[in-house]
């Protein structure tokens, strides 16, 4: 039989995870041709995760005996219509919270570079969970992902090595940006945790190269611009731990 075409109805079942498997296999199946798609379903996720954390505690408090009283429908509904109501105030908050990310406190840089926390976290959402295909190179053939992305970029690219500060390269893959293509590097520690490194180009450099942080639901980023080049390395560490490491990256590729 044909499968059912995909619609936007499915996409947002497959970020809440209530596909039916067979159904879920179409769906990723279609996504896998459609990187911005994919993108889409892992901003979602994103979100969907900062909202349950900020907000599934209303579920379980009591609903106050005064409101009980007053409440129709009977007592279930009206806790689940509570809820909802709490959740439902704090949505468009948390939703620009998720997608404002850089620390309010720093000077906003210019449009397109300011995307660029939230672009690299969306790609490290999508990609770090991956078990098969985390990389479309892997890290055997590291002379040759340099090589192949440094053509693509138009800049020469050499992965940053991390494996002193405990995280070995997984490999790298070709992503497409807003005004170009775009480099991402994957790492993974000896625990599976991984990291992800988005570097473009044609970022427009303004003297500085103060690292900046963002917070994109669970993953935190540490961004900055150096030379023209746009570099975020993405995690769901602790944000000490990720500064760090983004300092080790920096002096690796300023080597």
């Amino acid at each position: 039989m044909t499968p059912a075409p995909i619609r936007e109805a499915d996409l947002h079942a497959l970020a809440d995870g209530r596909l039916e498997s067979l159904r879920r296999a179409e769906v990723e199946a279609w996504l896998a041709l459609r990187p911005e798609e994919q993108a889409r379903v892992a901003a979602w996720r994103v979100q969907n995760a900062t909202l349950a954390r900020a907000y599934g505690a209303v579920l379980e408090e009591p609903v106050p005996a005064r409101l009980l009283e007053a409440a129709r429908p009977p007592r279930r509904s009206s806790r689940w219509a509570l809820a909802a109501a709490v959740a439902g105030l704090g949505l468009g908050a948390v939703a620009g919270f998720v997608a404002r990310g850089v620390v309010e406190s720093q000077p906003q840089p210019p449009a397109p570079v300011a995307a660029l926390p939230h672009v690299a976290a969306v790609a490290h959402a999508v990609y770090a969970p991956e078990v098969r295909h985390p990389v479309e190179v892997g890290a055997d053939q590291e002379a040759h992902l340099a090589a192949w992305l440094s053509k693509r970029l138009g800049a020469t690219l050499r992965p940053p090595r991390l494996g002193e500060a405990g995280f070995d390269l997984v490999g790298g893959r070709l992503l497409p940006g807003d005004t170009g293509p775009v480099a991402q590097f994957m790492y993974q520690n000896a625990r599976g945790q991984r990291l992800t490194l988005y570097v473009r180009r044609d970022a427009p450099d303004s003297g500085q190269t103060a690292f900046r942080h963002a917070q994109e639901g669970s993953v935190g980023v540490f961004w900055w611009i150096d030379g023209g080049m746009g570099y975020a390395l993405s995690g769901e560490l602790p944000r000490d731990e990720l500064l760090r490491l983004a300092n080790v990256a920096y002096h690796q590729l300023n080597q």
